[in-house]
């Protein structure tokens, strides 16, 4: 094993939009429950450019408020919460290369898959996680903790990979698992099991209801919408509102916790007005609404689907369809074999949709499937889509996908608008038309390991992704690319190549591709040429 050098090279944000090659970097020693990998390679992600825009602002860069003992986070230099330098990149694959003396679970040598989300370890506003507030993959050696790594159920979150496979596909199985995750989150259409309720109505609402609602709060408090007031930001896990007053239900966003359930109970009203809410909460707090135009809570509660999923015949729009995450999108939406789906995929870059085409098309074509591409700023598709996919974090498109979505439409906001920015959603017409609202941050285990057994089942080639590779000197650049949107595949940074500005894969020289496309082959000739020595 290589001699582990005392400096190294890494990508660090100091500061909003303020990214700096750091050429001597220190590289730590592991403490007793800590150990030292290389990182083989990392993609960079849109959720990188979210992070560079809003530093200590960003849900995932705030400190852990629980789940893990103070001086136990103090013992750790790679957790940088809030202003503390970090170092961004959570799609990767790693090599230990040294562990403390009280690791118990890991050993050096071992190649891992990185799970980036540490959900047992909650933000104020969503969770820890792996290149946001602990330090990320933008770097030769990157630190793990085994306390964080590893869950409450006793899993670890580095996830053990072959041999034969290129560290690439296997990288790429960490944005495909958020992708997926997108889709399997399972609703929750009960009221929270020990959690709990807020029942607010323009007079004291009736707690006698409770009794006919599945699941069973170990709290509950009534209020008029007028005490409002008295009651903590985040605090429930559940609130029911009877009414139909915009300024009511604009206060109630801001008392559900992260994971809540907001159910509106119209009782034959109509709200006057639209509500101004924070959208960017569907994703970062996981926060969910349903209504019903009646006064039963139950007819909200069967209003939910039970999972995120695409169902049989149902027209799919993906706005922002022909980047690197909106393919993948589209080409898992032509994939599962789901009966009678059509999929409408939207870009403005009229270059990008013919490489989706060549991408996507032969799949449609293969699997009897719909695929129509259009660009939103000449056409505008005559459909009500039963499921729209938002690719742009961008709140005005919130009640854009609204108009455009027919009665039991599911929303799903993948794209991570901020938490704390709003839109003005049209909450009868949520109603009316029992519009659903998701959203999903990162992925779970479950979702890499489900992933990851395509990739090694050779059923999912994830280098399919890959447009563009360099080593660390060009992660900046890569960066850049991302938030201009100058690629229509994923960025691949090796940090043990040295000398390899950001290039696009057509304009590799001495690297072998397969028609275009990335390959062990080609991963391997790279570090051959261009490695460390």
């Amino acid at each position: 094993m290589s001699v582990i050098p005392p400096k190294q090279q890494a990508v660090q944000l100091v500061g909003p939009d303020e990214l700096r090659l750091n050429t001597a970097k220190p590289v730590i020693d592991p403490g007793p429950h800590q150990l030292l990998a290389r990182v083989e390679v990392t993609g960079l992600c849109f959720s990188d450019l979210k992070l560079l825009k809003q530093f200590s602002g960003h849900a995932r860069k705030s400190p852990i408020c629980e789940g893990i003992d103070a001086a136990a986070l103090g013992e750790m230099p790679n957790y940088v919460p809030g202003g503390k330098p970090a170092v961004p990149g959570h799609e990767t694959v790693v090599r230990i290369v040294e562990i403390g003396p009280g690791v118990t679970r890991h050993k050096a040598g071992e190649r891992f898959l990185v799970q980036t989300d540490y959900r047992w370890l909650p933000t104020a506003s969503s969770n820890a996680a792996f290149g946001y507030n602990f330090e990320g993959a933008l770097q030769e050696y990157v630190l793990f903790d085994e306390r964080v790594i590893t869950s409450p159920e006793g899993e670890s979150m580095l996830i053990p990979v072959p041999e034969d496979l290129s560290g690439s596909a296997l990288a790429l199985v960490e944005p495909w698992a958020c992708v997926e995750d997108a889709y399997a989150e399972v609703q929750r259409r009960r009221l929270k099991d020990g959690g709990r309720l807020l029942l607010v109505g323009e007079s004291e609402p009736d707690p006698a209801m409770l009794q006919a609602l599945p699941g069973k709060p170990a709290a509950v408090e009534t209020a008029t919408a007028a005490r409002l007031g008295a009651f903590g930001d985040g605090r429930f896990d559940d609130i029911l509102y009877f009414g139909a007053e915009a300024a009511t239900l604009e206060k109630l966003f801001a008392k559900l916790a992260a994971g809540g359930l907001l159910l509106i109970m119209q009782q034959g009203g109509r709200f006057a007005r639209a509500a101004v809410v924070p959208v960017g909460r569907f994703h970062y707090g996981g926060i969910r609404v349903s209504g019903t135009a009646g006064g039963d809570p139950m007819a909200a509660l069967e209003a939910i689907p039970a999972t995120a999923e695409i169902r049989p015949g149902d027209k799919v729009n993906v706005i922002g369809a022909a980047g690197p995450m909106g393919s993948m999108h589209v080409i898992r939406l032509l994939s599962l074999g789901v009966a009678g789906v059509e999929v409408h995929a939207g870009d403005l870059n009229d270059e990008r949709l013919e490489h989706l085409r060549a991408l996507a098309g032969p799949l449609a074509q293969k699997n009897g499937l719909k695929l129509a591409l259009y660009n939103p700023g000449r056409d505008k598709p005559a459909v009500a889509f039963d499921y729209i996919v938002m690719m742009a974090p961008v709140p005005a498109l919130v009640p854009q996908a609204m108009a455009m979505a027919g009665k039991g439409a599911i929303i799903n906001i993948f794209a991570g608008i901020p938490a704390e920015k709003t839109a003005a959603l049209d909450l009868n017409a949520v109603v009316d038309r029992q519009l659903y609202f998701v959203g999903t941050s990162g992925s779970t285990l479950e979702d890499m390991k489900s992933v990851l057994a395509k990739v090694v089942s050779r059923q999912l080639d994830t280098n399919l992704s890959v447009a563009a590779v360099c080593g660390l000197e060009g992660a900046i650049d890569g960066i850049r690319a991302v938030e201009k949107n100058l690629l229509s595949g994923k960025i691949l940074v090796y940090p043990s190549v040295r000398g390899l500005s950001l290039t696009p894969l057509e304009k590799l020289r001495g690297v072998p591709l397969e028609n275009g496309r990335w390959t062990r082959q080609s991963e391997d000739a790279l570090l051959q040429l261009y490695g460390k020595s």
